[in-house]
């Protein structure tokens, strides 16, 4: 891929979290990677989001060096590059402080499946990691937030369950393209806010029967899919 392309790629899933709501002045960010040239793009630190351009994006090796712009990358770079480390099939992550995920988050809650379009895209409830110690935070606390969600993801497939609530925290998503991490940031803030609207009506809900959980991720991403159309050549 080249770099002007994973740079536009990288600008518009940052400008879609804006677009639907999921961030506020210069809170959030995404990234994606090039993993054939092990270089990944990401949003600038602290630059509000209407003036962000596609040469703004700054691009690192997997190990943090920046190899173009003078710009500093997200202080969430760490994360960032420790869940491309560890889940080899994501190419792109995002992490918002959207409301109600957030707000799962603040309350080191998992976000069950109350229903099926929870279950369209998550393959489980949405987990919640661990809270860091005093000396992780006090240490590199970013890439200390990317070692406990892999630590959260030890049992749990990655592809099935793109998301993780970081206790106290926020939510970071990924998925194959850093479109398809913005893209499930958004599903998990719908769903996330769905949830807590299920418990406000009925503090008693419990999550949907398995048979029913699997169908509807399955029919979408299962082996034998058959939701949407034939990809033609």
């Amino acid at each position: 891929m080249l770099l002007k392309t994973l740079r536009e790629e990288v600008l518009e899933a940052n400008l879609e979290l804006v677009r639907r709501g999921l961030v506020v002045y210069t809170f959030g960010n995404a990234s994606g990677i090039d993993r054939n040239e092990g270089l990944v793009a990401i949003k600038p630190s602290g630059v509000p989001y209407e003036e962000l351009k596609p040469e703004h994006m700054v691009v690192c090796d997997l190990e943090g060096t920046t190899v173009e712009t003078k710009l500093r990358p997200s202080s969430d770079l760490a994360t960032h590059l420790e869940l491309y480390k560890h889940f080899p099939n994501i190419g792109g992550v995002a992490h918002t402080h959207s409301e109600f995920a957030t707000a799962w988050a603040q309350a080191e809650t998992p976000i069950p499946c109350f229903g099926t379009t929870h279950a369209d895209y998550f393959h489980g409830p949405v987990p919640v990691t661990e809270s860091l110690t005093p000396r992780e935070i006090a240490a590199d606390y970013e890439l200390e937030t990317g070692k406990a969600i892999c630590r959260t993801f030890a049992k749990i497939d990655p592809d099935s369950i793109p998301a993780v609530l970081v206790a106290g925290h926020a939510p970071f998503c990924w998925g194959p393209t850093a479109a398809d991490a913005a893209h499930n940031a958004v599903i998990l803030e719908y769903v996330a806010r769905m949830a807590s609207h299920t418990l406000l009506i009925n503090a008693e809900s419990r999550p949907i029967a398995r048979e029913l959980h699997d169908k509807h991720f399955l029919r979408k991403h299962g082996q034998n899919a058959y939701y949407g159309q034939v990809k033609t050549q």
